[in-house]
């Protein structure tokens, strides 16, 4: 099974039953997806946890006063099987902009608006709202 597509659903299962942490095997692609999604609001923090092997990144799921999900959706873009990737002005808007897509470019992982704020291109990862 795809590592980075465990990490979503994690979150996404997470978030479904109104869990406040949630944890998975760490790799420094999970890192900048915690890290771009702690920039954009739509999380409250992480942070890395053990060495070596056990090591681990701890997610700080983000809810509204109401108690419902700053995140309403995530949902993978790209997949082992059927990469997607697309140049500068092919990046999707998400929700008309209020949603974030996040790639993996040659600078680094970044959101829709940073790759196209810098003109780069790269491997459609995911989408967030």
């Amino acid at each position: 099974m795809d590592p980075f597509a465990d990490f979503l659903t994690r979150i996404r299962n997470g978030l479904r039953i109104r869990q406040k942490d949630v944890s998975a095997p760490y790799a420094r692609m999970k890192y900048e997806l915690a890290r771009v999604l702690l920039e954009e609001g739509f999380i409250s923090n992480f942070q890395v946890d053990g060495e070596g092997i056990g090591k681990r990144i701890i997610v700080s799921l983000k809810y509204d006063e109401d108690g419902a999900s700053v995140i309403r959706g995530i949902e993978m873009l790209s997949r082992q099987s059927r990469r997607v990737h697309v140049g500068t002005d092919a990046i999707p808007k998400i929700i008309g902009g209020l949603g974030v897509a996040i790639l993996t470019t040659s600078r680094g992982v970044m959101t829709d608006r940073d790759a196209r704020r810098k003109r780069v291109g790269g491997e459609l990862l995911c989408k967030v709202w």
